[in-house]
């Protein structure tokens, strides 16, 4: 089976450091023999087919961009089937309200986002929420009262900021609806991939 995946770079294109150029990633990974490959903005997401499972798949990805582009760089990856799942399970809350910054944080494995939630602590309910299904965490808060949130400081723990990988809301649905016109491909026939 070939499966459509979103691969998330954490860390690329950030205040000039960990360059990587959107053209030269997405040959990279057709070079490794990834399939269907899609960019999307400048910030690594990458949309592309994969015959390998996930945990393999990532192993690839990242040894490619240190090969390829001298970069230790972690990355998620998600099937584009538990994405659009995930994002149906985001809370009411989450992308909608105006001058409100609405962030999705991927976590990077072994951690969990429960393991993540639980280390930062209680939210501040003044001024932020917080909600996470599957290995994404949901965040919310006003902008006007921004820097008064829990969460805003997560970058503070090494640790916990490590293991993440952050997109806001509107990436994440467009990378979403993206992936949507890369199906899954279920059977090989020897010519070529069909659907079923």
């Amino acid at each position: 089976m070939t499966t459509t995946f979103i691969a998330l770079l954490r860390g690329i294109n950030v205040g000039g450091k960990n360059k990587i150029n959107m053209a030269e990633l997405r040959a990279a990974f057709e070079r490794q023999g990834f399939q269907e490959v899609e960019t999307y903005i400048n910030s690594g997401n990458v949309i592309f087919k994969s015959d390998l499972d996930e945990s393999a798949t990532r192993a690839l990805c990242e040894q490619l961009i240190a090969e390829d582009f001298g970069l230790t760089i972690p990355v998620c990856v998600i099937s584009a089937t538990d994405l659009k799942e995930t994002l149906a399970n985001a809370p009411e809350w989450w992308s909608k309200t105006p001058d409100t910054r609405h962030d999705a944080f991927f976590t990077l494995p072994p951690m969990t986002a429960e393991e993540i939630c639980a280390h930062v602590g209680a939210v501040k309910e003044e001024y932020e929420k917080v909600s996470f299904h599957g290995r994404v965490i949901f965040w919310s808060a006003p902008m006007a009262t921004y820097s008064r949130t829990r969460w805003s400081k997560i970058s503070k723990d090494k640790t916990m900021y490590n293991a993440i990988t952050v997109r806001n809301a509107n990436t994440a649905i467009k990378l979403s609806e993206l992936a949507a016109a890369h199906p899954d491909t279920r059977e090989y026939t020897g010519a070529c991939y069909a659907n079923k």
